[in-house]
């Protein structure tokens, strides 16, 4: 259940960002609770998925699932660049957390 919270929170994580993506763009009450639920959400199941997993290993978990997570939404509904070597490095941040997953 941990491994279920823990990608809970990075989910969560990637709509806090576009949360903050949104605050930038138009300062609207909806665009600040966009961001307030994601990261609270995102803390929410991080803190649950480090009652059994450690600590550095979740937060280096959540933070790549984040990364990852907030390139693909700017690269699918803001126009940022899709070039190989973005996508390459999203893969080599994707086989790290499977490594990482993999060893525990």
């Amino acid at each position: 259940m941990a491994w279920t919270y823990l990608i809970l929170a990075g989910a969560f994580e990637v709509v806090g960002v576009t949360g903050i993506n949104l605050v930038v763009k138009e300062k609207r009450w909806q665009s600040y609770f966009v961001l307030f639920l994601g990261f609270l959400f995102s803390f929410g199941f991080l803190s649950l998925a480090m009652r059994t997993l450690p600590m550095g290993m979740s937060y280096a978990i959540w933070t790549g699932i984040g990364t990852v997570g907030g390139v693909l939404v700017g690269m699918l509904f803001y126009g940022e660049p899709k070039d190989w070597k973005r996508i390459l490095f999203i893969g080599v941040i994707i086989s790290a957390v499977l490594g990482l997953r993999l060893a525990s």
